[in-house]
């Protein structure tokens, strides 16, 4: 018993000691890399340094990964699992005014049963009323789940929403294409962006 109690000390020791061994700091800057490395793998594994320490199952890992490539971005395995798995799944959903189920719906049909699914929040039903009932963010600090509101020009009413992912992309239910996931880059976009919102979900 004791001995393999030791062994099991000597394992973690080996382990804990590959992930924590830093660079020599008589070696170049260049060769810093790999702990920049090291530290996106524990990101990773286990949550960013402002968060409680968690470790993800390789099932969880796999997830992460499958949605981002659906969605077209690299995860950092933070963001919200649920709301990127119901935004998969609504992938590819005609557009329908006024409608909000997977037979077809509208922006902001689209939004409002994302938010009810994954959060239990009944979200007001038209664009123009969700943007008076969010906290109002700075494009820059803009997060997964946030609301992104489109208008065509200053003094124009709002008329289209959404919900931004991460690294400039969007999820929302377009005209010309049903539920789909866009870029802020976009020159339709980036021209028609007004502001970002954010949902109190606790």
């Amino acid at each position: 018993m004791k001995h393999s109690l030791l062994y099991c000390l000597a394992a973690a020791s080996m382990v804990l000691s590959f992930f924590f061994e830093r660079t020599p700091t008589s070696q170049p800057a260049a060769t810093a890399a790999p702990a920049a490395q090291e530290a996106s793998l524990l990101a990773a594994l286990f949550g960013s340094a402002d968060e409680e320490p968690r470790l993800l199952s390789a099932s969880d890992s796999l997830a992460y990964s499958k949605y981002g490539q659906r969605l077209g971005f690299a995860p950092t395995y933070t963001e919200d699992r649920s709301l990127l798995e119901t935004v998969v799944a609504w992938l590819g959903t005609p557009y329908r005014y006024g409608s909000n189920s997977k037979s077809g719906t509208d922006c902001s049909g689209f939004v409002t049963r994302v938010f009810k699914e994954v959060y239990g929040i009944t979200l007001q039903r038209s664009s123009r009323s969700m943007f008076q009932s969010v906290k109002h963010v700075k494009k820059e600090e803009m997060q997964t789940g946030d609301l992104v509101f489109f208008r065509r020009g200053p003094g124009q009413p709002i008329y289209h929403v959404g919900i931004y992912l991460k690294d400039g992309k969007f999820a929302h239910s377009a005209t010309n294409g049903g539920v789909m996931v866009s870029s802020l880059q976009q020159a339709y976009y980036s021209r028609n962006f007004y502001a970002a919102g954010r949902v109190a979900t606790e």
